[in-house]
């Protein structure tokens, strides 16, 4: 008589439950992943045209444990390169001007390998190439941290983060259409693979059949584990999306001067800011004669939406002569909890709350116990929590098996 397969059930179908799918289906599980939202991708959605705009995390990093997994499944797609013309139009706006190399001791920064965990970033950076350009390296940091002041976070996480950011050989790729049809392919090979996937099924208690992965944001987790221990340190950001009518670089008809181009990315080394043009990539992500912006900014505890909204126009007005002439679509938010784990002084990542949580039960998420930067935290979580749900289901089988 053939044996059960090992049934486990995944609880949210953001890029962590997808792969936690994919990865027990591989095993030969069986898989029932619950998404409460009508469509899957979690904050790794992309908005339906015109305007592509992305949710969750922009680009991966080719370094990363997820791109080698993605690719050898053939789930990256293609991706959209960045032209070299359009890599040289990325500004830095440091001590309010913009130019065309960042200061030298953020690089002299980046090579070194005596980061701690219990200093903070600016204390550690500061000691060796002084307070303002240890700021300007902290801020610059906030691409990939969302925070409104790195400086204040643990030197090892920080420098991490800076140090793969500043890599001569860029680690960010971008996927062709943006985040979403990266989760369409994701979802379509987990379906082949025998994953039931049900959509708009939210779950408000822990099923009784173990094991499950819980892949949710960590409020949502702290909610249905009912444990309030799942807290982990984020960042609150002020996101603003823009599509501006195409500038061409001819002469302005009052002042004669050649209008430039539009620049790929403004830099806030002044404070935690970052804008980019994705069209710069990815054409399709707006309409012809369109070109489609997306901006963070970083907002501390007592700062409002409207706070860094206004540092964003700024940075703008930098980085975007006319931008507002030129507007003919926004999109304003607040993200809190919402971008990713952060690490203050004396923790790590192994100290946020553990992928196993007993009876059967794991987690997976960018808020959790693994190693990372930006999604490779949800990814690397997520195979994790697999591997652990796979072998209690093993272990209980087989006691099942020996049962009188």
């Amino acid at each position: 008589m053939p044996h059960p397969r090992r049934r486990i059930t995944i609880v949210g179908g953001g890029f962590a439950g997808l792969t936690a799918a994919i990865s027990a289906a591989e095993a030969g599980a069986d898989v029932t992943l619950h998404e409460a939202h009508r469509s899957l991708g979690g904050r790794a959605r992309t908005d339906e045209a015109p305007y592509r705009t992305n949710e969750g995390p922009h680009a991966l990093y080719n370094r990363g444990p997820h791109y080698p997994w993605l690719q050898q499944r053939g789930l990256l797609g293609p991706l959209a390169p960045l032209p070299l013309r359009e890599g040289a139009r990325l500004r830095f706006h440091h001590r309010g001007e913009l130019h065309r190399v960042p200061p030298l001791a953020l690089l002299r920064l980046r090579s070194r390998t005596d980061a701690p965990v219990g200093q903070s970033f600016l204390t550690w950076a500061s000691a060796h190439v002084g307070e303002p350009a240890a700021r300007a390296a902290a801020y610059y940091t906030g691409v990939a941290t969302f925070h409104h002041d790195p400086g204040l976070l643990s030197a090892a996480f920080t420098h991490r983060i800076l140090y793969r950011t500043t890599r001569l050989s860029p680690e960010a790729r971008y996927i062709k259409g943006g985040w979403g049809a990266l989760i369409s392919r994701t979802a379509e090979h987990a379906r082949g693979l025998g994953v039931r996937i049900e959509t708009g099924s939210r779950v408000d208690a822990l099923p009784e059949d173990r094991p499950v992965i819980v892949a949710t944001q960590l409020d949502s987790a702290r909610a249905l584990l009912g444990d309030d221990a799942l807290t982990w340190s984020s960042a609150r950001t002020a996101l603003i999306d823009l599509a501006l009518r195409e500038q061409h670089p001819k002469k302005h008809r009052t002042t004669g001067r050649r209008r430039p181009a539009d620049l790929f990315v403004v830099s806030d080394l002044d404070r935690s800011g970052w804008i980019e043009r994705f069209t710069a990539q990815d054409p399709t992500l707006a309409p012809p004669g369109e070109q489609l912006l997306q901006g963070q900014v970083g907002i501390a505890p007592h700062e409002t939406r409207a706070d860094g909204m206004a540092r964003a126009e700024r940075l703008l007005d930098a980085g975007f002569p006319e931008w507002r002439e030129r507007v003919t679509w926004r999109r304003d938010a607040l993200a809190t909890g919402r971008t990713g784990a952060v690490d203050l002084p004396g923790t790590t990542w192994r100290d946020r709350p553990a992928i196993d949580r007993g009876n059967g039960v794991y987690l997976a998420g960018d808020q959790v116990a693994a190693p990372g930067v930006l999604s490779e935290v949800a990814f690397t979580s997520a195979i994790e929590a697999t591997t652990l749900a796979l072998s209690a289901a093993r272990s209980a089988t087989r006691a099942r098996r020996l049962a009188p």
